[in-house]
């Protein structure tokens, strides 16, 4: 019999980015989106902040406000695929907050890497699927999702899950990357994204693939319109976006 000779380390590295692009496509991206965050929560807020030179927390501020939750200031929040529960405990922080936040993301690893941010008697992490959450119909004042919402497996059906949980007029906002409409922005936008990127991310997180997957998840995911129509058609109403950083990321806030 031949023998099979041990896979090097080209040969890994080629079969997870494999992986990772299939998953971008959609095949297999609920399966490869749950192991792969439960891979790298032990340094996820790390990279988050060092590889986007920590203008992540200006954005994750502005969608906050998006959310207008002063309207509601007690209300139940959710926030979906929240990963480490970085936007949760930057809600339940705001002063003349006094609601509760639940924290929801199949990634449980990812939670757990959260606890500690804030008192759970306001910030509740909860393993779920974005496709079936454990809420009741209307229950919910308002949701939000941060770089998460293009690891869903199906777009419309978790728009449709969240438009479900929330009460009439309550806002939902997505925060996500996007791809710069200027060319000159967009190819120096590339480089990073493509090359420099992943390259840091595997280095600092020992993963394969998860930070080729970042870019190649963005490349498939839906244009900032094309966004805001699936959003409409979900049933959120007076649907808008707005371009963040040259395009870099955007903002889109729907009505329930």
């Amino acid at each position: 019999m031949p023998v099979v000779p041990p896979p090097n380390e080209a040969t890994e590295r080629a079969e997870s980015t494999g992986r990772a692009e299939q998953a971008a496509r959609g095949e297999g991206k609920r399966e490869y989106v749950q192991q792969m965050f439960s891979d790298i929560a032990p340094r996820y807020d790390l990279l988050n902040h060092v590889l986007s030179m920590n203008i992540d927390k200006a954005w994750r501020r502005k969608a906050l406000r998006a959310l207008q939750w002063t309207q509601r200031p007690a209300g139940s929040y959710l926030d979906l695929c929240a990963g480490t529960l970085d936007v949760g405990a930057a809600l339940v922080k705001q002063p003349g907050f006094t609601g509760f936040v639940a924290g929801a993301d199949f990634a449980v690893p990812m939670l757990r890497h959260g606890n500690g941010k804030a008192s759970r008697e306001v910030l509740a992490p909860v393993g779920a699927d974005a496709l079936a959450l454990p809420f009741a119909t209307a229950s919910l004042d308002g949701a939000i999702v941060a770089f998460g919402i293009r690891n869903v497996a199906d777009l419309d059906a978790g728009l449709r899950e969240v438009h479900r949980v929330l009460k009439p007029r309550a806002r939902f906002v997505i925060l996500e990357f996007s791809t710069p409409p200027l060319a000159i922005v967009r190819t120096f936008y590339h480089l990073y994204f493509h090359h420099v990127l992943p390259r840091v991310g595997r280095l600092v997180s020992g993963h394969g693939s998860a930070y080729t997957y970042l870019p190649m998840s963005v490349s498939h995911f839906p244009t900032e319109e094309t966004l805001a129509g699936h959003m409409r058609r979900a049933g959120f109403t007076t649907v808008t976006w707005e371009r963040l950083t040259f395009g870099i990321a955007a903002i889109h806030v729907g009505t329930a």
